[in-house]
């Protein structure tokens, strides 16, 4: 029988260009390129990519596409396509197919192809005849420029960073290390094994200021005298380190650990109130806050990671997806004019992610109750569940204050309760209908009177007054002339 079996998959066989010039292709990769009518090229902006003749490039998705990651996926859907269209397809890559190469990984994954990937000289050979050093014995690790920040973290040196290819991705390497002096030493390589191959060497601060960096510039760092996130890997072991010998970190449990996570949270709103914009030394208390509800997050996170549950990784990893996700005018191709257009967008992904059938699931019940009761009638809202202006909501502050009279004079505490309860939530909907956050108005009235009344007990120990012994009417007068002294009104 001649011919593939019928339930052979597409192929998509990868090969590498090299990292520069002809001279570097692998016999291999040029058959192939002869035997595969059907060829495709990752860029065309390439030194070698002219031996892939009559090919079609992804150039354009680069200019397209809103994200690397939205490139890579592009190309791969388009390679899976081509290839069940052909039945064999050749895809050639800068370098090697096995070294940083983004689209093979998402080739790799599909199965509903077979990617056969040829090996190929990489631009790391080229690197390291061209430095003179042994990559194994210097230990230097290989790094993405486009995640450079996350990618290294914690380290030190010697690193290798790729897809340097714009001096924006070295300035974002620049900025990604704060405590670097400026001085450290970075030798910048460009177009290696070519006939414009440059060596450079320059230093930290002018890193993105001493070349055109294209598609052929990589760096080599020898040494950092500070690694990338030093503070916060430093802080992240010092977690650990508590875990394991504290025996009051020890014994805490996610559930244990609830009231200190709410105490922190109210420690770091107190410090934020307080801030004042001529007096920087107000920023040491919300610095110090800051720190000490971070610390109930690594401590929550470091848990979770003993029991094998997951880790600190998992909780950047999935905020930073997530908010990626939800920011779709940022990164996507959406547009939004104003922040109530990026608050809807936000609803309507979060709702669609979540799969959520109620307005209200994803509200917890565990909120402060008036920030509660505001949330629940803004969803609500949301769906024409209103009054259209504030005079309902100041009427219905009538009718329940009614019904809550009418309670009290029954015997029955739990319906006076839930009386009580919706004249709440009236004045709530009141606050709502004026965008008063009504935790904050109430705690503001609550800070007020709190002002007052120690201004009280301080003329009180002034005249000598027992203000435990003093009937009403002494304190109405205390209270009326601290009032009309005070500057709140």
């Amino acid at each position: 029988m001649n011919g593939e079996p019928p339930d052979a998959k597409p192929i998509v066989v990868v090969v590498g260009l090299g990292p520069g010039g002809l001279d570097h292709v692998t016999e291999q990769t040029r058959n192939t390129l002869r035997r595969i009518p059907h060829r495709f090229l990752r860029t065309s902006v390439h030194p070698s990519a002219s031996l892939v003749e009559n090919a079609t490039s992804f150039d354009h998705i680069y200019e397209e596409a809103a994200t690397f990651e939205d490139v890579y996926a592009e190309i791969a859907d388009a390679l899976v396509l081509a290839a069940t269209r052909h039945g064999e397809i050749v895809y050639a890559v800068p370098g090697s197919p096995l070294v940083l190469e983004q689209t093979v990984r998402h080739l790799r994954a599909r199965d509903d192809i077979d990617c056969v990937v040829l090996p190929a000289m990489s631009f790391l050979d080229v690197v390291w005849a061209s430095l003179g050093i042994d990559p194994i014995e210097a230990g230097v690790r290989l790094i993405d420029g486009h995640t450079f920040a996350t990618s290294a973290a914690g380290e030190t040196g010697p690193l290798l960073v790729a897809h340097t290819h714009a001096n924006w991705v070295l300035s974002d390497i620049k900025l990604a290390v704060e405590g670097a002096s400026g001085d450290e030493e970075v030798i910048i390589l460009q177009a290696l094994g070519t006939n414009n191959e440059q060596i450079v060497t320059t230093t930290w601060a002018e890193l993105d200021r001493t070349i055109e960096a294209d598609h052929l510039t990589s760096i080599y760092i020898p040494q950092l005298a500070t690694s990338v996130g030093a503070g916060y890997v430093a802080f992240h072991d010092l977690a650990r380190t508590l875990r394991e010998q504290c025996p009051w970190d020890i014994e805490q449990t996610h559930q244990s650990l609830v009231p200190y996570l709410l105490e922190e949270t109210y420690e770091v709103v107190d410090a934020v109130n307080d801030l004042d914009a001529d007096d920087p030394s107000t920023d040491d208390d919300l610095i110090e806050e800051l720190g000490d509800l971070l610390y109930q997050i690594e401590l929550h996170a470091t848990i979770a990671e003993q029991e094998g549950r997951f880790t600190i990784a998992d909780v950047t990893t999935g905020i930073h997806e997530k908010l990626v996700r939800r920011h779709p005018h940022v990164f996507g191709d959406v547009t939004a004019h104003d922040s109530e257009e990026v608050l809807s967008n936000w609803e309507d992904i979060k709702r669609d992610e979540k799969g959520r059938t109620s307005i209200f699931e994803g509200i917890p019940r565990s909120m402060p109750s008036l920030s509660y009761g505001a949330k629940v009638g803004r969803k609500a809202s949301k769906v024409g569940f209103d009054w259209p202006n504030v005079k309902g909501a100041f009427a219905k502050i009538d009718e329940e204050s009614s019904e809550l009279r009418a309670a009290m004079s029954g015997d029955d505490p739990d319906h006076t309760s839930e009386e009580l309860g919706d004249l709440l939530f009236a004045v709530v909907n009141v606050a709502r209908h004026l965008d008063i956050d009504p935790e904050l108005a109430l705690r503001a009235a609550t800070d007020k009177f709190r002002t007052r009344f120690e201004r009280v007990e301080r003329l009180a120990i002034e005249r000598t007054i027992d203000l435990k012994a003093a009937d009403l009417s002494v304190l109405d007068a205390l209270w009326d002339e601290v009032k009309l002294t005070s500057s709140n009104g």
